[in-house]
């Protein structure tokens, strides 16, 4: 017989001591830039920053196509920079995450998101001969000539930042498989 007060239940478990550790493969602080994932993810900034400033110095004359491709591109901008900083800070380190799924699935949306946004403003481009209005009488084209040179850039550097998370989402699966 248990004394009065006593229960026969153990008392419950601390849950802090039994979340585990993070699974990081990838380097905390500066070591991160000298590994190729660290590299593409600073390439993956650098040609997103282009691509968002290319795109808003055109007129926008697709407000529907060109509003996703700036939704995107500042988007992924974004989140590859704080994704970086987790790295650099070394929160990754602190934070009890399997980073190399979180990686993998990161960069993995990020591409397919991206890769549509290419073809948008590809697509954005191609339609640089339509006239701006259909029921006009002036020949004014939807793209002017220096805004189709811009949009052309901006096609070229959102394909190569796509090709940088495709990158980033190969070298991602390959750490977390293995």
């Amino acid at each position: 017989m248990l004394p009065s007060g006593a229960s026969s239940m153990p008392p419950p478990p601390n849950p802090a001591a039994y979340f585990p550790p993070p699974r990081v493969t990838l380097p905390s602080g500066l070591d991160i830039l000298r590994t190729y994932s660290g590299a593409v993810i600073f390439l993956e900034i650098l040609f997103g920053t282009i691509v968002w400033i290319l795109v808003a110095s055109t007129g926008v004359p697709l407000l529907l196509l060109q509003g996703w491709v700036m939704f995107v591109a500042v988007t992924a901008w974004f989140l590859s920079i704080v994704f970086l900083c987790v790295f650099l800070f070394g929160y990754a380190n602190r934070i009890a995450v399997n980073w190399n799924q979180t990686d993998f699935l990161f960069h993995g949306t990020t591409f397919v998101f991206y890769f549509g946004a290419f073809l948008l403003q590809a697509a954005t481009t191609s339609l640089h001969y339509f006239p701006r209005k259909f029921n006009s009488t002036t020949q004014e084209k939807l793209l002017a000539h220096h805004e189709y040179n811009i949009s052309i850039a901006a096609s070229i550097f959102a394909f190569a930042t796509a090709v940088c998370y495709g990158c980033s989402t190969a070298l991602a699966l390959r750490r977390w498989r293995l």
